[in-house]
């Protein structure tokens, strides 16, 4: 089941993200396991959904907002133990809107970032818009190196070709 968050969640949110993080160690990248997690003040005020597991509890979220006159994803992240359920992608599609591209930015050569959001029909986009490049250029002033990142979109069904 997906649903809103709920405020009194937000906190377990950053839980979430903080485990599902530890896998970048694994990849050489234990800085962005170590990186903090969404705020509380950002998680409050992006639209942010969770995937709800068996026992009622947050397994995985999604936080997005309007970036672009697109849906932007601003963190997905779905917790170890629940990980390759096909939950993360769920979560993607719950926040489509028909007539709508959806955006992200991620790692380039990370298996679970590019290549994994190109599995969902992702593509690479040539140029970046003034709200992506802000988005860039903020992950940058946070010490993401440019060169590792790559901004994506996926536009609505009817522009895919």
């Amino acid at each position: 089941m997906i649903r809103l968050a709920q405020p009194a969640e937000l906190p377990y949110l950053q839980e979430i993200e903080n485990a599902s993080g530890e896998v970048f160690r694994e990849v050489g990248m234990p800085e962005i396991a170590d990186d903090d997690p969404m705020s509380l003040e950002d998680l409050a005020e992006h639209e942010v959904w969770v995937a709800v597991g068996e026992q009622g509890v947050a397994v995985a979220f999604i936080a997005v907002g309007e970036v672009d006159d697109g849906i932007h994803v601003h963190q997905v992240s779905v917790h170890p133990s629940h990980a390759r359920q096909g939950i993360g992608a769920a979560l993607i599609e719950h926040v489509t809107r028909p007539g709508r591209a959806v955006t992200l930015t991620t790692f380039r050569d990370v298996p679970w970032n590019q290549p994994y959001y190109e599995r969902l029909g992702f593509r690479v986009v040539s140029g970046t818009s003034p709200g992506l490049a802000a988005i860039m250029s903020e992950e940058a002033s946070r010490g993401l190196d440019p060169a590792t990142r790559v901004a994506m979109v996926l536009l609505p069904a009817q522009e895919r070709s």
